[in-house]
């Protein structure tokens, strides 16, 4: 990356924050939640989403399937809209329709998943047995998950939503595999999302997709926010530091949080969790302020110290 652009990003991720982040209040006296469009649409999404890798894997058990309906309540009554799986994730696909079910299908529900079979042949038969787990009528986003068959399932995918059976198409990758060929298909393929791992130690997507996906109009969902829990505990031996509330945070995941979502190139981070209290704390990173570049790099120098 040249001089020059990285100097254009700069000024994206500080000045493109404010300018595209749009609030919704979903309640009366809470404080608006932040969204960022979809730049293929403009549709407007919360700056934190919903995962369900691990978290919502809990099977048959009848006490794990109602949390994850609390956590799913939580979620979409403090303003949270979508909700990301796969066919990968075990039980966790039915986990999120028995939760769809037991609150009267909100309405709010952005659903995202994925096709993930190694047959491009039997990519249709998957999707229809996921929409059946979830219990819905279609998906708003279908992806590739990393990158399995990926030239054969998106033309299922492209073909869905010329017929009006899905709206957007994406294609996923995590823990920083595969970046030159994600990079290929964003140049090449008329993509509305791409999903990707980023945190503030996992930061390689800074140099070439996190561009790319602002130049080609990309929607960018970032996985991994938390390194499946292992930032937080590293983060957790020490004291918040005080400037923290400068970016309103009160928490470590807020924190770590918020440095993903400033980023002006991402659309919504997929922290997962299976806790009513987490649900909440994690959707406070897409309120009040965020930081600019200047914090940013504050945050990965202090984070990078512990």
């Amino acid at each position: 990356m040249t001089l020059d652009r990285r100097s254009w990003l700069v000024s994206l991720v500080g000045a493109g924050t404010a300018a595209v982040l749009k609030p919704f209040s979903p309640a009366v006296g809470q404080a608006p939640i932040l969204t960022r469009p979809i730049p293929s649409t403009g549709e407007a999404v919360p700056l934190v989403g919903l995962g369900s890798w691990v978290t919502f894997n809990v099977g048959d058990d009848p006490v794990a399937r109602s949390s994850c309906a609390e956590v799913m309540r939580a979620f979409f009554q403090d303003g949270g809209r979508l909700i990301d799986s796969s066919p990968m994730y075990g039980s966790s696909q039915k986990v999120i329709g028995y939760g769809l079910q037991k609150l009267g299908h909100p309405s709010r529900l952005f659903s995202a998943d994925k096709v993930w079979t190694s047959s491009g042949g039997s990519g249709p038969a998957q999707i229809e047995e996921s929409r059946r787990r979830w219990d819905i009528s279609h998906f708003d986003l279908l992806q590739v998950h990393n990158l399995l068959s990926w030239e054969e399932h998106l033309r299922t995918l492209f073909a869905m939503k010329a017929a009006g059976r899905l709206r957007y198409v994406g294609i996923t990758t995590s823990e920083g595999r595969r970046h030159p060929e994600i990079e290929r298909i964003m140049r090449s393929q008329p993509i509305d999302f791409v999903q990707v791992t980023y945190n503030v130690l996992d930061r390689e997507v800074e140099d070439r997709i996190l561009p790319l996906a602002i130049e080609r109009r990309i929607a960018v969902i970032a996985n991994r926010p938390f390194r499946h829990g292992s930032l937080i505990r590293r983060v957790a031996r020490s004291p918040l530091p005080g400037w923290a509330a400068e970016i309103d945070c009160t928490s470590w995941a807020q924190f770590l949080l918020k440095f993903v979502v400033s980023h002006a190139a991402v659309t919504c981070a997929i922290p997962a969790t299976s806790r009513v209290d987490h649900v909440r704390e994690n959707l406070g990173a897409a309120r009040g302020r965020l930081p600019d570049e200047v914090t940013r790099r504050r945050i990965v120098a202090h984070v990078e110290s512990l």
